[in-house]
């Protein structure tokens, strides 16, 4: 459920969007034609079709200036940190949060090593999280996306011994950009049942 990281960087940004359902099987041609995995979500923007939620987050970065500053060492600093959500801590807590949705948590011997894997990134994401507000300079994009993996992880309990990751998935979490686009979204998926 990776669209709620655009609906909220639309909230944040104050960019106008509309949101259109897909079906969650049956596919058909024209959702693969933006979307070649099949997956959501895809942004259109004028002539423009995004897939893959780290690139639309990085589109609308460049729309607002709430979402990514305009001098070109805050725009790499947050690019850097949006690279690091989804190269270093999603890459490492996907398998792993897959496991404890499932219910093998503990009861593999993979689930140590993905255990051992994502810990080495929180314990490194740890001390910068205690000392900053937000990643970047300012609220960002990368806060987004980086909030969104940890958030999921927290979801687990998997933040349990790292209260600064933990305090700054809070914080992210209690903009109201992010408590209204959670609302729309859970009310979107209520009203397509």
């Amino acid at each position: 459920m990776r669209d709620i990281r655009v609906r909220w960087a639309l909230e944040e940004a104050g960019l106008p969007y509309e949101v259109q359902s897909v079906p969650f099987g049956n596919r058909g041609a024209e959702h693969f034609r933006h979307q070649p995995f099949g997956q959501v979500p895809w942004l259109i923007d004028g002539d423009i079709s995004l897939f893959e939620s780290g690139a639309i987050l990085l589109h609308l970065g460049e729309r607002s200036e709430a979402l990514m500053p305009a001098d070109s060492q805050g725009r790499a600093e947050v690019t850097e940190w949006l690279f690091a959500a989804l190269n270093s801590v999603e890459a490492a807590s996907q398998h792993w949060t897959l496991f404890a949705f499932s219910g093998l948590r503990n009861e593999t011997p993979e689930w140590k090593l993905l255990d051992d894997f994502l810990g080495a990134r929180l314990k490194h994401l740890e001390p910068i999280l205690a000392r900053r507000e937000w990643l970047a300079t300012s609220f960002s994009v990368a806060d987004i996306l980086m909030a969104d993996v940890l958030r999921v992880v927290d979801r687990f309990d998997g933040l349990a011994g790292h209260p600064a990751c933990r305090d700054y998935v809070a914080r992210a979490t209690s903009r109201p950009a992010f408590s209204k686009a959670y609302a729309d979204q859970m009310a979107h998926f209520a009203a397509a049942d």
